[in-house]
């Protein structure tokens, strides 16, 4: 059986999602996963960049993503995914027909043009969903 493929999506890709895909990272190197899980993230509609509040808020808690960049997620992408996780925005156009993974909506605030403690918030929020993921993930089979 090959990795397991875990999608955060959004529209933007350039907050929640990205956030969501940093905590992943770490949680990935922190466990040691790095065969069995593969991270993906994107957007519907990507942004140019990601929110500087949210580059921000994850420089805090000594994540740096400045260099993260938002891109376009693919239909073959979320097709392929076990797990798409999308950040509080529809899914309409994330989720294909047919497709047999499955799909969380963790209904997450945008942090986009929020004060810094609202973003903390969020982030904190994400962090929390994550770990709690990835502990799931673990004990599954």
């Amino acid at each position: 059986m090959g990795a397991t493929t875990v999608a955060f999506v959004c529209v933007q890709n350039a907050g929640r999602s990205q956030m969501a895909y940093a905590f992943a990272k770490r949680e990935v190197a922190d466990r040691g996963l790095g065969a069995d899980l593969k991270l993906l993230t994107g957007g519907t509609r990507p942004a140019d960049h990601v929110h500087a509040n949210v580059v921000d808020a994850m420089a805090e808690v000594g994540l740096d993503i400045v260099d993260r960049t938002p891109r376009e997620i693919t239909f073959e992408e979320t097709r392929d995914s076990d797990y798409v996780i999308t950040m509080g925005c529809s899914t309409e156009d994330v989720c294909p027909a047919g497709w047999a993974g499955e799909n969380r909506d963790w209904d997450l605030e945008d942090p986009d043009e929020k004060s810094p403690e609202q973003v903390a918030k969020i982030r904190d929020d994400i962090e929390f969903r994550v770990t709690a993921l990835f502990d799931e993930l673990e004990v599954s089979p």
